[in-house]
């Protein structure tokens, strides 16, 4: 094998230590452990305790809370101690978590000075935040497109902080070569770990640096950066400093244990508790969706099921993202009037890159599992001149005072006479945005009702242009069979039969002031951006006459008499936006009362969402155009914090049900889907997303330090790609403190694996998992658990164990499939 393939080999080996991290623009919410998924949950954690010194348990003060909270069942937990070898004794077994945390943390010794491996870090920060800047820096590095380690080697000979920066200007034009020379001391088996040990120092780097690589945007297009450069410029200014190149021999001897799989296979007693209170909150809701799948079948049987109009059909239907804040919004719409609401993935299944009017570059609309295939552009329509004029004046003179405005500020020779000449105006200006902040969003709302918003007069372009340049080789607009497929999917997916006169697509989107972590409040199917734009799409593709005519051929009959409708949910305020500039006027007085009715049904959202904020449910809607517009808030929303449960199933079973904003929820009907394909593409994508975000969540909260990002307080962002926890060092890999915790150590968010629930037969679902080796092993490996309540097996529950087998099914003769006969152990009890 040659030098340049061992050293490729080795860093694709060691890559895998570091999970991906977005830009905070778009922020995607990832496992930070998912290079570890391959592995039982146990081990994962302990790589990250040896990588990161990250913890990955809750600590005994929130198992107490928890516990004594009435969190955790005291029988499950008894005997989830005693199955693990344990003294089934809850407080004896709580005192000892708390001694080992003593130890744990008394163990440090005094906090040591700067290191070598410290100065490498604060150098190589500082070249990487200037490389990797997405368009802050007023002034940007130079010779960016040569790519990152050519751009280094021409510049970084200038910098005075580093000992020789002469040999910076003597590094080999191929970094291969620079990493062979600084390699040569080492026998190869040694370089997997010597790589892993470099990538893992700068954690929120280097993940940045994988997504790029992986995602291949328009930032890595034009300004390339290789994991081959970066650790061509690391070891070489390691050795600058006289660091160490290799880690100490006990960080590599644990490395290969853990890697050969002969570590210590105990699960240790932390997980005992977590397992207990899981099984709690999965039993509770498991119980619930057992009990309205009987109770639903009963109602068929006898001919009392309820119906909307004379027609049977629904005021109007809305599609929801999955997100757990749309229960919320959900049951108050459902609560509002005849109305039947519906889960799907926010991005609507259009993968698509989109270009807003007046955007200079698009933006992905779809989760990163998904790759974007589709340039969509927002343009005028026909019909809307004036609108669109006034679009044009208006917002033509907002932006050029923007513009003077931050040439003035960040200009060194006009900054102080801005000061001098603006001073009083501008210091009334930011103390109403800091005193009255609720009264300056009902000022923007005034002006924004003033200026024409760009759906108003514009609408997605469609139409597959062949002759359109393409940005990342993607086609422009979509061809007809695509067209005709991504809306037969929704509604497949969602197994709808019948329709309302109106259907409206609601994607979502945050919205706060002076917040770096805003995109992690927007829609996470569609890479933290707005839902919207995915809405109109699938809407637009909906009202299309032949696109109907082709859907009927495939057995989903549209009424002549449905009009489908876009809309937005701000999940700040709860407020839902129609975009609804196309509506005939038939359906004006269908629009007209569902407004009002989404009026009623914000409010009591608002009132919901404010009450466990600490605020004023009597002022709820005020408090949340306060919490938007104050750009001292620190916790605008929770967003998807308190997430716990997937359920994949009909409305009906959660309808009637108040699952907390806990809960993430797509319908899907069993009795549509014979051949399973939907329920397929429901597991590898939806469930995998929720995953990433499930833990996510989990490992911010448990470390917030670690995996989180640390308090909002005493960030500081950095090149509109992250945030410093102070003034300097790695990015942060994940959510902030605010977005977790109540306060400092008292987690809002409970720290739980995702417990997916699905409504199918069990045999289904086994086959799937089948043909999914990945999907098996994260449920093999604990990463997330699985319960199905199976409607032809009366309606029992039966929980995954691993190899595909199951417990609860009440029959031993009967296999699961064919091919793997499922093992049969206790039957979990469903309420009937």
């Amino acid at each position: 094998m040659s030098t340049e393939t061992a050293i490729r080999d080795s860093i694709e080996q060691a890559e895998s230590a570091v999970g991906r991290v977005w830009p905070l623009h778009s922020f995607v919410t990832a496992n930070p452990l998912a290079g570890f998924e391959d592995r039982p949950f146990h081990e994962a954690v302990k790589h990250g305790e040896r990588l990161y010194g990250g913890g990955g348990y809750p600590s005994a003060e929130v198992f107490r809370r928890a516990w004594e909270g009435g969190q955790i069942d005291g029988e499950i937990l008894r005997e989830e101690l005693s199955e693990r070898g344990y003294d089934a004794d809850p407080e004896a077994q709580l005192e000892r978590l708390a001694a080992a945390e003593a130890d744990s943390t008394g163990s440090g010794g005094d906090a040591p000075g700067e290191s070598p491996s410290d100065r490498v870090d604060a150098v190589l920060t500082k070249w990487l935040a200037a490389f990797l800047d997405q368009g802050s820096a007023e002034w940007s590095m130079p010779d960016r497109s040569a790519g990152f380690y050519r751009a280094f080697r021409a510049i970084a000979r200038h910098d005075r902080e580093i000992p020789n920066p002469g040999a910076i200007a003597d590094l080999p034009e191929d970094p291969i070569d620079a990493l062979e020379a600084r390699l040569e001391a080492f026998p190869r088996d040694r370089w997997p770990a010597i790589f892993e040990h470099h990538l893992t120092a700068l954690p929120g780097w280097t993940g940045l640096i994988r997504q790029r690589i992986d995602d291949g945007d328009v930032w890595q297009s034009e300004h390339p950066i290789t994991l081959v450069g970066y650790l061509a410029a690391r070891l070489t200014l390691t050795e600058q400093f006289g660091a160490p190149i290799a880690p100490a021999e006990a960080d590599v001897d644990a490395a290969s244990t853990t890697a050969s799989g002969s570590e210590d296979a105990d699960v240790p007693l932390a997980e005992a508790w977590l397992n207990a209170w899981e099984a709690t909150y999965r039993e509770e809701l498991v119980e619930a969706v057992a009990a309205e799948s009987a109770a639903r079948e009963a109602d068929s049987e006898s001919g009392d099921s309820e119906s909307g109009d004379s027609d049977g059909r629904p005021d109007a239907q809305l599609v929801f993202c999955i997100d757990t804040r749309s229960e919320i919004i959900r049951r108050h719409v459902e609560s509002a009037g005849d109305y039947e609401t519906h889960g799907y993935a926010g991005f609507f299944g259009v993968p698509m890159q989109y270009e807003g009017y007046g955007s200079e570059v698009g933006s992905d609309a779809c989760p990163p599992i998904v790759d974007a295939a589709h340039r969509i552009e927002e343009r005028p329509a026909d019909g809307h001149d004036h609108r669109h004029a006034d679009h044009e004046r208006w917002t033509s003179v907002l932006e050029a005072g923007e513009t003077v405005l931050e040439t003035l500020k960040s200009n060194a020779a006009t900054a102080f006479s801005l000061v001098e000449t603006a001073g009083s105006g501008y210091g009334a200006a930011l103390t109403a945005r800091t005193l009255s902040p609720g009264r300056v969003h009902e000022a923007l709302d005034a002006l924004d009702a003033r200026i024409p918003s760009a759906h108003e007069f514009c609408s997605p372009v469609l139409d597959r242009d062949m002759h359109a340049a393409t940005d990342g080789g993607l086609p422009s607009g979509l061809s007809f069979d695509e067209r005709v497929e991504y809306a037969a999917a929704a509604f497949e997916l969602m197994g709808w039969e019948e329709f309302a006169r109106v259907v409206v697509f609601a994607g979502h989107a945050s919205e706060t002031a002076n917040n770096p972590f805003g995109s992690s409040l927007d829609c996470g199917a569609c890479a933290g951006n707005p839902g919207g734009p995915n809405a109109r799409v699938l809407a637009s593709i909906c009202n299309d006459d032949e696109v109907r005519e082709a859907l009927a051929e495939r057995g989903v009959d549209v009424p002549d008499d449905t009009v489908f409708v876009a809309a937005e949910h701000n999940t700040t305020t709860d407020e839902i936006t129609l975009f609804d500039s196309g509506v005939p006027e038939s359906h004006a007085e269908d629009l007209e009362r569902l407004r009002a009715d989404l009026a009623d049904a914000t409010a009591d959202a608002a009132a919901e969402r404010v009450e466990t904020m600490g605020g004023d449910a009597g002022a709820a809607e005020s408090e949340t155009k306060r919490r938007a517009a104050d750009w001292a808030e620190t916790r605008p929303e929770w967003g998807l914090a308190g997430n716990a449960g997937f359920v994949i199933g009909p409305r009906e079973l959660t309808a009637d049900l108040d699952l907390d904003g806990r809960s993430f929820l797509h319908s899907y009907d069993w009795r549509t889907d014979d051949a399973g394909d939907a329920l397929e593409a429901i597991l590898t994508g939806p469930m995998v997303v929720t995953q990433w975000i499930n833990a996510q969540y989990y490992f911010a909260t448990v470390d917030t330090g670690v995996y989180g990002s640390g308090s909002k307080v005493t960030h500081n962002p950095v090149g509109n790609v992250g945030v410093y926890q102070g003034n300097g060092g790695d990015l942060m890999r994940g959510l902030p403190l605010q977005s977790v915790m109540a306060a400092d150590h008292d987690p809002y968010h409970q720290p739980l694996r995702l417990s997916t629930v699905i409504h199918a037969p069990v045999e289904r679902v086994t086959e799937i998992l089948a043909e999914h080796e990945t999907l098996a092993e994260l449920l093999d490996n604990d990463w997330l658990s699985l319960t199905v309540v199976d409607p032809t097996r009366g309606h029992d529950a039966f929980q995954y164990e691993e190899n595909l087998e199951w417990t609860g099914l009440a029959d031993a003769s009967e296999p699961t499939v064919e091919e793997s006969p499922a093992a049969v152990q206790t039957p979990m009890a469903a309420d009937d």
